[in-house]
């Protein structure tokens, strides 16, 4: 689960589980521009409205063509056709000394290069340049209900003045209900998602869980942990409320529960000098880039020692899974492979 939060709730929350001058005259402008389609464009289109998982009706008079998305959600629309204008959230890992950018991993197949950025990390939005794009619609993800993911709290309003906004489950759901619901919104945005593109990849997901099903049932004794790192904390997450982890434990996966959460119902965050405290056979390791990973850990004995990671058999997790079938496939896979590969060494 992610590493940010909105600001009611502590940063730490989802991990592992994650100046307006010249403002008005931007949000004036957007109000009263017209957004580069004529009215029989509109007419053809026709009336364009999607029902998120807030329970709110998104609304325009057209099918929304300027979409602005967090960047996992952006990165799913792209594997089903539909592109967006801007972005927010991690999109890509700068190199200064290098001066070169590169995707973030939950940037997936997005060409960073010719969407608008307008923030990279927890709390950067861009109002002005969000104004800039003449948006139609925003759309996010929600982790806690009614909360708009990487939509910073202290410009929420002016954001959500300047178009629609849908926001569907990141949480709580199981994976399957979630790439339906993405399957939905890319379709009411003019995606064909009866292509054999969509329809081979989505029988691949479908294999993938087979084969994952039949992994857990021949080894149960396996026991999987759900890790993430940071200098001073290891956290162990829940698989009770990811998508991803909910889907796997219904499929049959053994994942350890950690038995003291925190107030979020989320993780388990434990000092280096007790990392040991649950038995893991498997552990998958967040590998988001504001998480440490495992070759940086390699300084901490306490690390070094635990079975599985003596064993070699820590795999990275996709924390924040890009909702298309194409992109959930591979972490079906590799937790299967990971599985059938086991040995029982906690």
């Amino acid at each position: 689960m992610p590493n940010a939060r909105p600001s009611h709730l502590t940063r730490r929350g989802l991990l592992a589980a994650g100046g307006a001058l010249g403002l008005t005259a931007a949000l004036s402008a957007c109000g009263s521009e017209d957004k580069g389609e004529s009215a029989s464009d509109a007419k053809k289109s026709g009336p364009w409205q999607f029902k998120d998982d807030r329970g709110q009706v998104a609304k325009t008079k057209a099918t929304p063509k300027n979409i602005v998305a967090f960047t996992g959600t952006a990165a799913a629309l792209h594997d089903f056709g539909i592109e967006v204008k801007g972005v927010f959230g991690p999109t890509y890992v700068e190199d200064k000394a290098k001066g070169t950018k590169t995707p973030d991993v939950q940037a997936g197949d997005l060409d960073i290069n010719k969407v608008k950025v307008l923030g990279n990390v927890w709390g950067e939005f861009n109002v002005e340049q969000y104004a800039a794009l003449a948006p139609d619609v925003l759309i996010t993800d929600m982790w806690e209900k009614d909360a708009l993911w990487y939509v910073p709290d202290q410009s929420k309003d002016k954001i959500l003045k300047l178009a629609p906004s849908v926001a569907l489950w990141a949480s709580d759901h199981s994976m399957p209900k979630v790439l339906q619901r993405h399957v939905e919104l890319a379709e009411s945005l003019g995606a064909d998602v009866s292509t054999k593109k969509v329809t081979d990849a989505k029988a691949a997901f479908e294999k993938a869980a087979a084969r994952l099903r039949a992994a857990a049932k021949a080894k149960p004794e396996i026991k999987v942990l759900i890790g993430s790192a940071s200098a001073d904390l290891f956290y162990i997450s829940t698989p009770a409320r990811p998508t991803d982890t909910l889907y796997f434990k219904e499929l049959g996966v053994n994942f350890v529960t950690p038995d003291k959460l925190d107030a979020g119902g989320w993780f388990e965050g434990l000092s280096w000098e007790n990392v040991d405290k649950y038995k893991a056979d498997v552990i998958m390791m967040d590998n988001r880039a504001s998480a440490l990973q495992p070759e940086a850990l390699k300084s901490k004995p306490t690390w070094a020692q635990l079975p599985a990671v003596k064993a070699g058999q820590v795999i990275p997790r996709v924390t924040e899974p890009i909702y298309s079938y194409e992109k959930c496939t591979p972490i079906l896979e590799d937790l299967a492979k990971a599985i059938e590969n086991a040995k029982k060494v906690a």
